[in-house]
This record gives C-alpha cells, structure tokens and sequence, in this order.
C-alpha cells in the first residue's frame, strides 16, 4: 500500500462525477467499504481503492492483487462526492454490456424502468430488485445514468448483484412472448392479479408514468389501490410492493 496521490489523479477522479467523463474514461466510482468489497466479489474490475487510516483495517478482505492507495483524510474529502466521506472509495471500469436477446427474459420477472429520471430512485429500485431476487433491470435510453454516484450510493452495492441494459423498450418490449405487466393509476388490483411463473415488469417516470410508445406493448395494466388520500406514490416504493406480489405467487 501506498500513500501517494497526484492532483491528475483527484482531478480524474472528482471528474466522475459527471456522465460525460465516466464515459470517457470508462470509469465510476463506488464509495464505502461494504459496497467496495461487493464488487470485488463480483466479475467487476477494480481498478484502484482509496483508503484512509481509520478505514484500512476494514478492508482486510480485499485481495492484495487490487491496488491500494492510503490518503489524508483531507485528500479523501477532496475525492468524495459525499458531503460526509465514508474513507473508502474505488474506481471501478464500467463493463461491456449488450442487451440480450428476449429469449433471456424467459422463466423469470424481469425490471423494465421507462423514464426513471431520480438517481435516488434507480438505486433503491436496483437494491430493491436485489432483495427480492430479480436479476435483469431493463432501462430505457432516457432514464438515469446507473452509474451516476448518487445511484451508486442509493443501491448500496445492489448493482454488483443486478445485470442492468439501456435499451429501446418497445420493439424489445413487444418480442416477449409472456405477459407484460404495467404500473398505472388506473388497472387489476395488485392485490388480486393472478401473476404467472414469468413476465416483464414496467414502471414509468416519476411524474407522467409509463409513455403511449411503451404503453401499447403492455398486455395487463396493474395498479396499488388507494386507500387514503395522498395523491401517489414514490416509483421506488411501488417497485418494492409490486415485487412483493410477485413473489407471493412463487
């Protein structure tokens, strides 16, 4: 372990936190030590893991093979994107991805995020969609960067456990050959829908809901009744209460 750290390189790494240099460099950062050491279990690449003094013993179980750098605490707060720096933060090398094919989506339910625009959204709905065992999230080309910090940080390492696509929806939408469930004010009580062994997921923007060019390919529109008078409800904890009857059905 090392302990030097060069203003280009605080320079590159503050630059991450905007899309245009994360697809430059092909790079994102991940900060706090629980989330860092989930994505070095996983087939993500880490390039480089700062650490501070007070954080270098949590980070016993990485291997020695990843390079490691201590820095000041003061060097660590220029780095971070936290108003409050957890002491560990990691570059990571986006991957390669291309969306497969809609055969991949059988035997299984599957996250379709039409316009999902909140970074705090994406990431609790990609944590949410990790808990409740849901391994494909589909994204539609407008909605937020996954690798945005502030999503990064909301799913808590999540995004490790999750294969996420950017894709157009509706022509990959409209290949499925099983049932393509929509989130609307308007539907079947998600209380009384009779989900399948399988099926795709749609959940649109936060503020006009699914889009009229993905709506045609939605075969049941599904909905979380009212109750009381709030006038709707966070995307992100819809996700969670829709994912919940899924699984209630397996």
């Amino acid at each position: 372990m090392n302990s030097t750290v060069t203003k280009s390189q605080i320079s590159l790494i503050s630059s991450l936190q905007h899309k245009k240099f994360r697809q430059e460099h092909g790079l994102f950062l991940v900060e706090g030590h629980k989330s860092v050491l989930e994505f070095a279990a996983s087939p993500y690449k880490i390039i480089h893991v700062y650490c501070t003094s007070r954080t270098a013993s949590l980070l016993s179980d990485l291997t020695e093979r990843i390079p490691r750098t201590e820095v000041s605490e003061l060097t660590m707060a220029k780095m971070s994107g936290l108003k409050t720096p957890q002491g560990v933060l990691a570059l990571i090398q986006i991957p390669e991805t291309k969306t497969p094919a809609p055969v991949y989506f059988k035997g299984c339910y599957s996250l379709w995020l039409d316009g999902i625009q909140d970074p705090g959204n994406l990431g609790t709905i990609i944590r949410t969609a990790d808990w409740f065992g849901i391994q494909s999230i589909i994204c539609s080309e407008d909605t937020a960067d996954v690798y945005n910090p502030k999503v990064v940080q909301a799913s808590m390492g999540s995004i490790a456990h999750v294969s996420i696509y950017y894709a157009a929806l509706p022509p990959l939408l409209s290949q499925l050959s099983m049932p393509v469930y929509g989130a609307f004010l308007n539907g079947e009580s998600v209380y009384e829908t009779n989900f399948g062994p399988e099926g795709a997921l749609v959940l649109g923007n936060e503020g006009n809901g699914i889009s009229s060019e993905v709506a045609v390919a939605i075969t049941k529109r599904i909905t979380i009744p009212r109750f009381g008078r709030a006038e709707s409800l966070n995307v992100a904890i819809s996700t969670g209460i829709f994912c919940s009857m899924l699984k209630a059905y397996h």
